[in-house]
């Protein structure tokens, strides 16, 4: 990755919003050092959410009318249901910058309404892309030479991997699994943590339990060759203690269907936020 910012930015990166979602991304551009924090204003309403955003050395405003006159990049980390009332704010950037929103939902179709602008891009990121190990999806729809994606790739890197897709509903679905998916994963952490409790262990090795699995089997499956399934195998002796709970975690109603009924409330939840604003 280029570490140098003086050859990817020439004028300011503008984050707008910085939730739990944009002070990840944050962070994550800050500790990685892939760009200087002076180089990057956030826009936050929210006094303390500010303050957050302060200790990492960028600059930050309360509202947009205190902004520099011209941006290279416009990040959208703003809720679904506040964008089409803040982005028209953005406009007077909409010969100068290059706008992508990661707000659940907003259409390509929508940016463009909103900030008179065709070089717009979607992405969604996760909440590991503050420590480096996040997943972003990306999507584009802009004619080729339009839209300096490789200069977004190389922002969103900062966090972690990069997938790019072809169709815009695919975002939608990475929604559902990267996006959402840490959620799920924290909540298994802590259902494990709770099991342990209720079979004897003392709180703190319970925790600390089901955060080393999690995290242990996870960097197992990345520094493998071998299929997750073929992983699992490795693990289940016939007639063992691991055979017996995957029998109940393999039944009809178990972890895989749970998994899919899962997704797909949330990936049909993204398509109600889309639908919810049509472009008239």
């Amino acid at each position: 990755m280029n570490r140098d910012p003086s050859n990817q930015l020439d004028r300011s990166l503008i984050l707008v919003g910085c939730g739990n979602m944009g002070y990840a991304l944050l962070r994550g551009w800050v500790e990685s050092s892939s760009i200087n924090p002076t180089h990057v204003h956030v826009v936050e309403p929210d006094l303390s959410l500010r303050e957050r955003a302060a200790s990492l050395g960028v600059i930050t405003h309360d509202r947009c009318e205190t902004l520099p006159a011209d941006a290279d990049l416009i990040v959208i980390a703003l809720k679904p249901q506040v964008v089409d009332r803040e982005l028209p704010y953005y406009r007077r950037y909409s010969q100068s910058a290059t706008f992508v929103s990661i707000a659940a939902g907003v259409t390509c179709q929508r940016l463009i309404r909103l900030v008179d602008s065709t070089r717009v891009a979607r992405a969604m990121p996760n909440t590991p892309t503050a420590i480096g190990m996040g997943s972003t999806i990306i999507f584009c729809d802009s004619a080729e030479g339009m839209f300096p994606m490789e200069r977004v790739v190389w922002l969103f890197k900062a966090g972690g991997a990069v997938h790019q897709v072809a169709k815009e509903e695919l975002i939608d679905a990475a929604t559902a699994i990267s996006g959402s998916g840490p959620a799920y994963v924290f909540y298994l952490i802590e259902c494990l943590a709770d099991a342990a409790l209720k079979l004897g262990l003392p709180a703190t090795i319970a925790r600390a339990l089901a955060k080393e699995t999690v995290h242990g089997s996870a960097a197992l499956a990345f520094s493998s060759n071998d299929a997750p399934g073929e992983l699992r195998r490795q693990v289940t002796s016939p007639n063992g203690t691991t055979e017996a709970g995957l029998r109940v975690l393999a039944s009809d109603d178990g972890l895989s269907s749970l998994i899919l009924r899962t997704t797909r409330a949330a990936f049909e939840r993204s398509l109600e936020l889309a639908l919810s604003k049509l472009d008239s």
